[in-house]
């Protein structure tokens, strides 16, 4: 299902005067005091430690918490890790890594290699006579591109997504998802897709080279301005999957959330376009669940300023622009606990905003 686009209309905050980017380093801040006992309170159910002092994880609310951080008015204010976690414990980003493509295509747009709006470059698509030669770049950041691919993560027999990953298309996994066929016209249906998301990956490496070439550009255009220390997976055929793989600590991906929150803007800078973090902020399409879409980036339904990366098993970046928060929590969540990890994300949330 798919929303009429309404631009959102809080503002995105800037960086204080005198607060530094954590480049180099988060500065430190402290919860308002109004907010430190219940924040306490909150992390401790999902951080539990027993009595004597071990820890009681997993627990039955949420599975295991490994990492989380709170970055309030551009400091780091809280921070809690799991018994085999710490700040420095580079955790996997399942799906967040496809809101950092988004970036990248940003970037690339801006540098005039990429035009979003024109067919997506993408040579098994080509031919006039096929189908999918009229799908953009734009519908394929906003999961509109009406091509087949099943996002199942239990069912191997009927999964799209687990073949790619590590069945028969892992060896070049963009090349797998091209062959598959459209289903429906661009436009026409949301269909949530990692297979999309390596496809845009692939257009990228296209551009600015596979495998080495093609780190060594996101690094010094989007990792290495932010002092981001991540690790990234290619298959053999030299494509990041963008879909699935980044490892980075809980203090870097908050990193990459201050740059969004910050409108693409880092240290006097601007590394994304003007207008990108609204584009990605932009409810697009609704899914069967009620969640909200935008380019790449998913809103809270029951908040619409809110908006975050989200990937399996619960991990998230989470952008709340009225109340100038991030919230980053990483772990191993079963899908069926899922939804009391974003509750107790909310009431996190809601400690440090007047709404």
């Amino acid at each position: 299902m798919f929303n009429e686009p309404t631009r959102p209309t809080t503002p995105l905050p800037a960086q204080q005067p005198q607060v530094p980017f954590p480049t180099d380093g988060w500065p430190i801040g402290q919860p308002p005091g109004h907010v430190e006992s219940a924040l306490n309170d909150l992390l401790d159910r999902a951080f539990p430690v027993a009595g004597d002092g071990t820890s009681t994880d997993p627990s039955a609310e949420f599975g295991h918490s490994l990492s989380f951080v709170a970055i309030h008015h551009g400091r780091l204010v809280a921070e809690r890790y799991g018994p085999t976690s710490g700040p420095d414990e580079a955790l996997i980003s399942w799906s967040m890594a496809k809101s950092f493509a988004h970036a990248l295509v940003g970037i690339a747009a801006a540098e005039r290699s990429l035009d979003i709006h024109k067919p997506a470059p993408v040579p098994e698509w080509s031919d006039s006579d096929d189908a999918r030669a009229v799908i953009t770049t734009d519908q394929l950041l906003r999961m509109a591109s009406g091509t087949v691919f099943n996002e199942d993560y239990v069912d191997s027999e009927t999964s799209h997504c687990i073949n790619m990953l590590f069945g028969d298309g892992k060896a070049d996994m963009g090349g797998y998802v091209a062959a598959l066929p459209a289903e429906r016209p661009p436009d026409e249906s949301f269909n949530y897709s990692s297979g999309t998301s390596v496809i845009i990956c692939r257009i990228l490496a296209d551009l600015y080279g596979r495998g080495p070439a093609f780190e060594s550009w996101m690094r010094s255009v989007l990792l290495d301005p932010l002092g981001i220390d991540a690790s990234l997976t290619f298959d053999d055929a030299g494509t990041w999957v963008g879909s699935s793989f980044l490892h980075a600590s809980a203090r870097d991906f908050a990193k990459f959330g201050l740059l969004y929150l910050r409108d693409g803007v880092w240290d006097g800078t601007r590394l994304l376009p003007e207008g990108w973090v609204d584009y990605a902020r932009t409810p697009q399409a609704e899914d069967e669940d009620g969640s909200l879409y935008g380019a790449h980036w998913w809103i809270r339904p029951n908040d619409q300023n809110v908006f975050y990366a989200s990937g399996y098993e619960t991990q998230r970046i989470l952008v709340d622009p009225e109340a100038d928060l991030i919230l980053v929590r990483l772990g191993k969540t079963p899908v069926e606990l899922a939804a009391n990890v974003d509750t107790w994300l909310d009431d996190i949330r809601k400690l440090f905003s007047d709404r």
